[in-house]
This record gives C-alpha cells, structure tokens and sequence, in this order.
C-alpha cells in the first residue's frame, strides 16, 4: 500500500481538557502486559482498525522490517514474540508529549524500554485519538539499543589504567597491526567508514580502515569548491563527538573534511591512508582475505571474518551517458567528480548536463565568477529553499534548541519510510507556498519541477538525487546569470558543442556532466571478481515495505557489509551494524525474520 493512497488519522473534535500521560500511562499497562505474556490477539487490538505501522530495527527481527496493517503486524508478532523472551517493559514517564505536526493532526507520543533474551531495546509508541474519545496506537517502533552483557566500552567502562609515556609507541604498534590482526576491515574511510570503525571500538572490535586518498577527509577536500553540507548541523553529527557549537548551520566541504580527520585521530581509530584494497577472496582460515596494497609499495594480506564496504550512497564509478560525437568534440569532457573550480575554465563556453545538487552548485560557481554556463535539464527536478524548507522538514528535532541528538534519531527512525512520505507530502505543500516566488520564477525561465513529490528526503532514499536545495543558483536560473536548455533531448555531439533532437544547438569548450554514479554494486564487483561479485545483492532504494534495500546488512554473502548514507544514517546505523558484527562474533546472532 503506498502512502498516495492512504492519508494521516485526522482528528474528529478539539483537544479539551486532555490528560495525555495518563491516557499514555493506560494505554501502555496494557500493551506491556500483553508484550511479556505473548498476547498476540491484545497487542493488535491496541491498534486502530486503520492504516498503522510497526517498524523494527533488529530488536525483534534482527533486521530493518516494516509491517503496515493489522494482517501484517498480527503476523509477524505471531512469528517472532515467541523467540524472544520480552521482559521489563517500561514507560519512560517524563519522555510522553502530546504532538500537533497539523492542525487537524494529533498524537501522543511516547517512549519505553525493554528487554529480549539477548538485548537491551527501546521504543516509541504513537497514538491517535478515535472518535469515541478513546486513544490507540497508529505507529510503534522496537530498536535493539546493547547486547547483554556487552556494553559499549566507553563512559565509566573506558580504560582507567595510567599509561606513562608509552602512548605513541603503543598507538604507532596498534596502527600497523604487528602484534594483532583486525577482527574487522573496513573498505573507505568517509563518514560512513569512520562511524562503523568508531562503534566497533567501542565494542571491543578491533577494525582497520582502509582509505585511498593521502589524507581522511580528502573524498570532501577535493570535490568542487563551492560543495557545502545541506544539512543543519544539528541533522550532521558523527558519533560520540558532536561538532562544536560554535559552527556554522551549513558547514563548507572542506571543513568537514578537516572534522573527520580529526575525528579519526582523536578516538584512535585505525586507518591506513594511501591504500587500496585490491582484491577480497574467500579466505583459508576466515571468511574473507583481503589484499591491501599500500602507495609505499608494501602489500600486506589479512583474513578477517567481516569486511564492511563503506564506499558512498551510490557506486564509485562516475555515471557517463554516451552520445554519438563524443569522440570528435574538440573541447573538455569531465563528470563532475572531476570538477575543481571555475576559475581553472574563465573564457570558455561551459555546458553543465544535470539538474540536482551538484549541477547547481557548480554552475553557481561558474556564474558568480562571470563565466559563460549553461545548465541542461533532462528530467524535472524537486526544487526547495534551503533556509526556508529545511527548517520545515527538520525542526524542531534537528535544530536550535531541539532534543539530545539521540533521542532525535530515535524519533526520526521511529516514521517508517511510508508515514514518513504522508508526513512530508504535507510539509511540502507548505513549503512550496513560502517559495511561490522563487518557483514561479524558474516556471517562467522553463525549468521543469517535479511536482507532488514527498520533498527531497523521499529522493534521496528513492534515488539518491532528483532534487535541489537551493541556495542561490535556482536565483541565477530565475535572473539569467545562469542559462537553461530544457526543450529538447540532446541528440549528440559535434567538434565545437551539442545539438538537440530539436535541431537546436549550442556551442560549448567544455561539458561537464553531473549525472551521479553507477550502482553500488559496480564497486563490489571490481573488488570480489565477477563471480563472488555477481552474489552481492541490490543496495539502494527502498522495498515494498519502504525500507533501504541491502543497506547495513550483509549483502548477499556472510560477513560482507555495507555501511552507507548520509550523516545522519551513518550515525544512526553505524550502532546497527555494530551490533550486528558483535552479535555474531558473541555467537548470539539470531536468524533474519523473512
């Protein structure tokens, strides 16, 4: 069932004189009580007769599942309550609010823990009033939070011994693995790589991160200059070290990429920059043994029993559309991970093929430095202001003054893909009325929006790309420093530029395309070979029931993870994948509920 067909519970009268603790306090008596005591039949019967949900994120799945409808939650509650023993199931009494997203939207909102055989977990409950005055629950979310008996080593855990003059030397030893090898090795040392090599040190994993770029941080340092976050600071946190307060809401490429070098150092992580992995196997003794070439020249094998492949949202290899006369253009043809700056191109014709993110960033740039561009349009793209929308979409969970980032994260996983999109349908009806100047604008100039959409959080799961964020190049367009072809289908190339299917031309002394990346799994197969290769299962865009396919999950072979996303999903699904690794070497990895 998609969220299109499908709307939010609506509230029928006004909110009078309501107690919503105690109508929480309730409501949750009952829910625990049949929780513990396996009571399928009253746990369902705590829901309205509607359109709900239940997401679980490994606490009673061991995966990332989402179950819509009573059918669908009567079900997998039938399968699973029995393999775990549910105990000690708690309402966190002073985390219970009464919410109004909308006016005519309302639900209580509230949070609990509790405990399985194996693990410590939380979860949120949301409930609707109904039109008798009673309140039951639309949405519910399970998380597994710890391992019993395997807490993260941090906090009063952390090692206490005094250690006298002996850091450097240790730390250098550590760094090299001479006197162990690595439980774990981590292919890519981004945000993602970081964050899953940060919670397995926490828990005891000893990992190594190999990076191929000179220094961590430089897959953010050598994009195009103009790259900035675009996301609020408050949404782009790593873990267990937040950024500073002092930052800006919108941090440049390259001071991110400062940040995560920094961030590796100062939590001690392992990392090998300059280095390569160069081919994964299956291993003699572990699973896996991989090979690491270093730009040195030494050459070192390891066998470990997971390998996780933290390698971007999308694939490694730049996504290059062919054209006929492609090989007689007389001028420069570059993706846009290639791209610098426009200072290196003033007095050249620059043609920018794509109409997202990047493409706009790197026409603003060629713009404000007075250079000839034009941006070509394709497919109609979902513009929003950055100012403007993403206080909409992300306030007040991820802005000035809003909750610990953990307890944000724990909300905001807690919406379902699905209840997310019906959520954000109506926040960008709003936000498009606030930019009704700046979308009639780019109408006039003919750009093609894409219209009706869930907002950019949708895109970026769905497709990663399809949107921009505008933050001044959509102006350009609108005020023609930037031009626009958007009329008519490229046909193919010439020795001095484009010509359309119109027969409409334009002369150009450099194309660049900003057309994304290949799929994820083009990566995984230049490293495992086309046979292993061949296994690695889909990753990217969202199932039937709106969850990432393949993400932070094993990927079609034991022990070969992918860590992936933005800050805010490796944040949040680094502990996942953690977890799960840690379970697994504790031997109390369950079986995937299918």
């Amino acid at each position: 069932m998609s969220a299109t067909n499908c709307t939010l519970p609506t509230l029928g009268s006004e909110l009078l004189d309501l107690n919503y603790q105690e109508i929480a306090e309730q409501w949750f008596i009952d829910f625990a009580e049949a929780l513990e005591y396996h009571k399928v039949d009253s746990v369902v019967d705590l829901f309205i007769s509607g359109d709900v949900f239940w997401r679980d994120t490994l606490a009673l799945t061991w995966d990332f599942r989402t179950f819509r409808g009573i059918p669908a939650i009567r079900k997998f509650l039938a399968d699973q309550l029995h393999l775990f023993t549910i105990s000690s199931v708690t309402l966190r009494t002073n985390f219970v609010t009464l919410e109004r997203p909308f006016s005519d939207v309302a639900w209580i909102q509230g949070f609990f823990d509790f405990e399985t055989t194996i693990g410590l977990a939380s979860g949120i409950f949301r409930l609707v009033p109904l039109s008798d005055g009673t309140w039951k629950a639309h949405a519910v979310y399970t998380n597994l939070e710890d391992l019993k008996g395997h807490p993260e080593q941090n906090g009063p855990l952390r090692d206490h011994r005094p250690n006298h003059g002996k850091w450097a030397s240790k730390r250098a030893r550590e760094i090299e693995f001479l006197d162990e090898e690595p439980k774990v090795l981590i292919v890519g040392g981004g945000q993602g790589g970081l964050a899953v090599a940060a919670r397995l040190k926490m828990h005891g994993l000893n990992a190594l991160v190999v990076e191929k770029n000179e220094r961590i941080g430089d897959n953010w340092r050598k994009r195009y200059a103009a790259l900035c976050l675009n996301g609020p600071v408050w949404f782009q946190h790593m873990p267990y070290i937040p950024f500073p307060i002092t930052w800006p809401v919108y941090i440049p490429a390259i001071k991110f990429g400062d940040w995560l070098e920094s961030y590796a150092h100062s939590l001690e992580l392992n990392v090998w920059t300059s280095a390569t992995v160069t081919n994964i196997a299956t291993g003699s003794k572990k699973r896996w043994r991989v090979l690491v070439n270093r730009q040195d020249g030494r050459e070192r094998e390891f066998e470990v029993d997971h390998v996780v492949c933290a390698l971007g949202v999308g694939g490694s290899v730049p996504r290059m559309p062919e054209f006929s006369g492609m090989e007689d253009f007389r001028g420069q043809i570059l993706h846009s991970s290639k791209h610098t700056q426009a200072m290196d191109y003033v007095g050249k014709k620059i043609v920018v093929i794509g109409a997202c993110n990047s493409a706009h960033d790197i026409c603003a740039d060629f713009a404000e430095h007075g250079i000839d561009v034009t941006m070509y349009q394709r497919n109609p793209t979902y513009i929003m202001s950055m100012e403007k929308g993403n206080k909409k979409m992300l306030a007040p969970l991820f802005w000035e003054g809003g909750p610990p980032t953990e307890i944000a994260d724990r909300i905001y996983a807690s919406f379902p893909n699905p209840l997310m999109s019906m959520v954000q349908q109506r926040i960008v009806q709003e936000i498009a009325e606030v930019d009704k100047e700046l979308l009639d604008g780019l109408r006039a100039r003919g750009f093609k929006l894409l219209e009706n959409s869930s907002g950019f959080l949708q895109l970026a799961w769905n497709r990663a790309g399809g949107y921009y964020l505008n933050v001044g190049a959509s102006d350009l367009i609108v005020d023609g420093s930037i031009k626009l072809k958007s009329d008519s289908f490229l046909s193919h190339f010439t020795h001095h530029g484009l010509v359309f299917e119109d027969g409409s031309s334009l002369d150009a002394d450099v194309v660049i395309f900003a057309t994304g990346f290949s799929d994820a799994r083009s990566a995984y197969r230049a490293l495992l070979g086309e046979e292993l290769g061949s296994k690695v299962t889909r990753m990217g865009g969202l199932d039937e029931e709106g969850e990432h396919n393949g993400l932070w999950r094993e990927v079609g072979l034991p022990g070969l993870w992918c860590m992936t996303g933005p800050l805010v999903m490796a944040r949040t699904y680094s502990k996942h994948v953690a977890l799960q690794i840690k379970a697994q070497e504790e031997g109390l990895f369950g079986i995937r509920y299918r």
